[in-house]
């Protein structure tokens, strides 16, 4: 699934709009700590890129590469166009702080909000690491009416 084609289809199905599909932790397993979640992280089917962050005390995302939201040649970024708000309708893609408001939370980071850049809607979203991967799932109202996109480390 495209991260930037995040649509009611995709929010309606097991992701961008985006929790980690995996149960709790085995006891016997290590938890992970509420800053493993900050840095560099791409899709694994390559087409996203973000960097994850920590501002005061919630942790956000922004967008360094999303196949969805570069014009052809993939090096030059959209404009935000479909942007709810039209102040921002001319802001380049790039950089654009796409994730915001998660929180850790015993084991998950949770309570975000996920913007899709390429249909101008946002979702709620919640991330969880298992087995060194982030799982970030998008969804509208409950985390079961959603998806999960896999992220490794860069």
């Amino acid at each position: 699934m495209d991260l930037n084609n995040f649509s009611r289809r995709g929010a309606l199905a097991i992701f961008v709009g985006a929790t980690l599909l995996s149960a709790a932790p085995a006891a016997h397993a290590q938890q992970a700590s509420s800053d493993a979640i900050i840095g560099t992280w791409q899709a694994d089917d390559g087409s996203v890129k973000l960097e994850t962050f920590k501002t005061g005390s919630e942790f956000q995302a922004r967008l360094l590469y999303g196949n969805q939201l570069v014009e052809p040649g993939g090096v030059t970024f959209k404009k935000d166009t479909k942007n709810p708000n039209p102040a921002l309708r001319s802001r380049s893609m790039r950089n654009a702080i796409f994730i915001t408001g998660l929180h850790w939370d015993d084991g998950a980071w949770t309570g975000g909000s996920l913007y899709d850049g390429s249909s101008g809607r946002t979702y709620n979203c919640e991330v969880r690491i298992k087995n060194g991967k982030m799982n970030l799932r998008g969804y509208i109202g409950l985390p079961a009416l959603g998806q999960t996109r896999t992220f490794h480390r860069v």
